[in-house]
């Protein structure tokens, strides 16, 4: 949906270059056919300034398909995301970066790097970064990291299709849609008796018109409603919904996100916990709910290097698949991440625990048993090379394993036997997927990661099994 917003980011920058003499604006786009149009745009709003009725306007020095120069000093550059670097080396009042979502993946990291230490430093400079969603990348996650973290550095603005906005924008369509509705109901308008489940919900929690309802119906009627869901989303989640790939039910997904719960302040479990733990608290270390006495809880183990890249995960939950707790970092090694699983196990009543029998998984159940003799593991059934049967500590994941367990997590997750709070996770399922090849795994990119869906597939396993070798 076009709202006007880049229009008015090219006047504001054509206002303050003309106030603000010595001063550099950009604007970013990703095609240089958008580009072209937009410097367009600008250089016929400078040319219809009034400067025969006021001599208060700088006059062009340079004026050409790239870039605006005004006699005081002040420059207006266009540019496109995978052209040359046009931010590198310069000073600017103000950047804006168009339908970021669209620039090429590889590029929207640096771009932002490259941004930052370019802006000025005084109280009037911005950044502002616009688009449409498109898919799961680089913008897709500083936007959404902005509008749940409220200590983010960057301001989220989202405008739905129900913004006062698109109402007379789109009055025309609107009429249609209502003058369809009552050809279909005896010349009546809609009524709270008429809307469905989903209308209702839209009406009642985010405040939707009739009007707007109308023309929505009359659009899935003309369209379909996954179109309309792409078009005109209500919420952020919606609009990088990708439903038609991911594994899980992202609509579900979704409505958990509204209704997930903080994790407990600092304040209120530090006390509590080992000093082993005490450093990660609501920094790797997440917690939604403390133990209660005699309470048994699961927990699921998904082993990394600790050398960055892939993330060491925990996932806890109590006997009612409840989620009491999740870990994640990158930058922790295999046996100091063991002695982490042995706190927190013990501290969640010697919680039963699925370590992922991987490379790194392997020497971690290892120390576990031996230098922290921690009882309270999963064992799996295998046979050996003689066909005996054996029990051999964690979980062994392979091509047929991995699809079993990711089953059992959906079915856990949409039955509503699991309730997850941990955002990362939810955030991470919405991307998993299964690709052409029928590997499963979370969509490519350098901070696309699947570690809390398996941490939490191994939590479903214990859970499973519901064993528990101690007694609490």
């Amino acid at each position: 949906m076009q709202i006007g917003f880049t229009t008015l980011s090219l006047a504001y920058m054509l206002y303050s270059a003309c106030t603000k003499p010595d001063t550099n604006y950009i604007i970013m786009t990703h095609h240089a056919s958008v580009s072209k149009s937009l410097f367009v745009k600008l250089k016929k709003m400078y040319k219809n300034l009034p400067h025969d009725k006021y001599d208060i306007f700088p006059k062009a020095l340079l004026n050409n398909r790239d870039e605006l120069y005004l006699d005081n000093g002040s420059r207006i550059i266009i540019a496109t995301a995978n052209g040359e670097d046009s931010i590198s080396g310069n000073t600017f009042q103000f950047i804006h970066l168009s339908e970021m979502a669209k620039y090429p993946p590889q590029v929207q990291e640096e771009i932002i790097a490259t941004a930052i230490p370019s802006l000025s430093k005084n109280d009037s400079s911005a950044i502002v970064i616009e688009s449409t969603a498109f898919g799961f990348n680089t913008y897709q996650e500083m936007f959404m990291k902005a509008y749940r973290d409220k200590e983010s550095v960057w301001k989220a603005f989202f405008f739905s299709w129900l913004a006062k906005a698109y109402q007379s924008q789109f009055k025309h369509t609107f009429d249609e849609a209502e003058n369809w509705f009552k050809l279909n109901n005896q010349g009546s308008r809609m009524t709270y008796e008429d809307l469905d489940h989903d209308e209702k919900i839209l009406r009642d929690k985010y405040g939707a018109t009739y009007r707007q309802l109308m023309f929505r119906r009359y659009y899935i009627q003309t369209n379909s409603l996954e179109k309309f869901r792409r078009e005109f989303p209500t919420t952020p989640d919606e609009a990088f919904m990708e439903t038609n790939k991911a594994i899980f039910d992202t609509a579900k997904i979704i409505e958990r996100l509204h209704h997930v719960i903080p994790p407990l302040e600092t304040k209120e479990v530090y006390d509590e916990l080992s000093d082993v733990l005490k450093p990660y608290i609501n920094k790797n270390l997440f917690i939604y709910h403390l133990p209660k006495p005699k309470i048994r809880h699961y927990a699921g183990v998904d082993v990394a290097s600790g050398q960055g890249g892939d993330y060491s995960t925990m996932s806890i939950f109590d006997a009612d698949g409840q989620q009491v707790t999740s870990f994640y970092a990158n930058d922790i090694p295999v046996y100091k991440f063991a002695e982490i699983v042995d706190a927190l196990g013990r501290f969640y009543n010697y919680a039963f625990i699925c370590v992922e029998r991987n490379s790194y998984g392997l020497p971690l159940l290892e120390r576990l048993r031996k230098d922290y003799v921690y009882l309270n593991l999963l064992k799996q059934k295998v046979f050996d090379q003689r066909g005996k049967r054996k029990m051999q500590l964690g979980f062994q994941t392979t091509n047929i394993t991995k699809g079993i367990i990711i089953s059992d997590m959906k079915e856990m997750f949409e039955l509503g036997m699991i309730n997850i709070e941990c955002v990362r996770t939810l955030e991470e399922m919405k991307i998993y997927q299964e690709d052409s090849k029928g590997r499963m795994g979370n969509k490519k990119g350098k901070s696309n990661f699947d570690d809390t869906v398996i941490s939490v597939a191994m939590a479903c396993q214990a859970l499973k099994q519901s064993k528990y070798y101690v007694d609490i």
